[in-house]
């Protein structure tokens, strides 16, 4: 998974790695502000919640969950802006 990262630039990457409910998802929200629609971001966290909290957000925002991986150490959410 972290080669999939390090092809992502900064600009796509919201490093949530620390962070607990809900700060994962607000920065998340604030990235895709910020971005125009289509654009995929990757969102990298380790809180366990996330895995409910991410679904869920993007399922009332209208965004796109494309994947979700696990690589034992942090979960990254693809996430593609409606």
């Amino acid at each position: 998974m972290l080669d999939c990262l390090t092809k992502m630039n900064d600009e796509q990457l919201v490093d949530a790695r620390g962070l607990l409910c809900p700060l994962p998802v607000l920065k998340l929200r604030k990235k895709l502000q910020s971005v125009p629609s289509g654009t995929l971001l990757q969102l990298l966290a380790t809180d366990p919640a996330a895995v409910v909290d991410v679904p869920h957000f993007c399922m009332e925002s209208g965004h796109e969950l494309v994947e979700i991986n696990d690589d034992g150490t942090a979960t990254t959410y693809s996430v593609r802006k409606a």
